[in-house]
């Protein structure tokens, strides 16, 4: 078997598992169940978009999630009828209150403008190493959504830009989040992601051999910016609306957990990640409302989730720092295990 084949097959697997969950839900869950899915799909777009630069080059990246609202803006923006823009951004700049443009069209625009910008700043980014870059990424992150908050005539500032059409469903984001597996699983097993490890486990190492680390980066960086940027023109188009907190710190924290917890080395812990931080998430929220158990009314545990996400990142860092996956695959830690058998 070829190593295309090898890959190709390792995504088929790690992809039945958000397959065989949105089955399940859409054939036997309601309606909020249906709508967690989509948002657990498109966690599972955004944090292999994470996974795509962070765990192939191990640079700590914070900005990623600024990709998401350039682009769910951008999306936003040009997909709200005339008629609504010409009450809540009347003013907006470049004559964009004045059409309206379809959903694909505004997609594909907003992720192309998304992955420019990434360009752009990748340049000075893959420049830097460890900290230094880490700072970089968070900078962008606080750049980003400052501009977002503070363009009034174009994001309508703090307040929610809304009149988004609603054109997803359910087997579309399954769809995009499939393809979007097998995309990290082939970047991850290319001859470009290979390097990109290399040199994220020994930089100099890497440089001594000829591995241009810079244009690695700046390639998994734009790539990855990209990704990012369709899961934040999914969600806009999912919720109807868009806001800057859905773009900020929260979003950022979230994601890094789900792929620090199921192995950041990996598209299958991207995917395990994104599923047990779900997962728990809806158990603690159920225990936040004060729920009867046994004829026991619990207390009101308020804000229980954001002491879960920080409990997440710390037990994985103390106790399991490569993650539940590791640095392997799903399929190449079942195919280890038979050639030990």
């Amino acid at each position: 078997m070829t190593d295309l084949q090898h890959s190709l097959k390792g995504a088929a697997l790690t992809a039945l598992l958000p397959i065989l969950i949105t089955v399940l839900v859409v054939a036997f869950g309601s309606g909020a169940q249906e709508r967690i899915v989509n948002l657990f799909l498109i966690n599972v777009i955004l944090v292999i978009g994470l996974q795509v630069f962070m765990g192939n080059s191990s640079v700590v990246n914070f900005g990623h999630i600024s990709f998401m609202g350039i682009a769910g803006y951008m999306a936003a923006i040009l997909s709200i009828p005339v008629a609504i823009k010409k009450t809540i951004i009347p003013n907006a700049p470049f004559g964009l209150a004045t059409f309206q443009l379809g959903p694909v069209e505004a997609a594909v625009i907003a992720i192309l403008l998304a992955m420019a910008i990434a360009l752009i700043v990748g340049l000075v980014i893959v420049r830097e190493s460890g900290i230094s870059a880490t700072i970089l990424t968070l900078a962008l992150l606080v750049i980003v959504h400052t501009v977002i908050a503070n363009w009034v005539e174009l994001t309508r500032g703090m307040r929610a830009l809304y009149g988004v059409p609603m054109t997803i469903n359910t087997w579309l984001v399954l769809t995009v989040a499939v393809l979007v597996i097998f995309l990290g699983r082939w970047f991850r097993d290319s001859s470009v992601g290979l390097q990109l490890r290399a040199s994220g486990e020994n930089l100099i190492a890497a440089e001594s051999s000829g591995v241009n680390v810079r244009r690695l980066r700046l390639v998994a960086w734009v790539l990855s910016a990209g990704i990012v940027a369709a899961g934040g023109v999914l969600y806009v188009y999912l919720i109807g609306s868009v806001s800057p907190k859905s773009f900020y710190f929260d979003t950022t924290l979230l994601t890094l957990a789900m792929l620090i917890l199921g192995g950041m080395n990996s598209v299958s812990g991207a995917v395990i990640g994104v599923i047990v931080v779900t997962a728990g998430f809806e158990i603690i929220r159920y225990f936040e409302s004060s729920p009867v158990i046994l004829g026991v009314k619990l207390p009101e545990f308020l804000g229980l989730t954001g002491f879960f996400l920080g409990l997440i990142i710390v037990l994985s860092m103390a106790f399991r720092p490569t993650g539940i996956v590791g640095t392997d695959e799903i399929d190449e830690v079942v195919r280890r295990r038979r050639q030990l058998r």
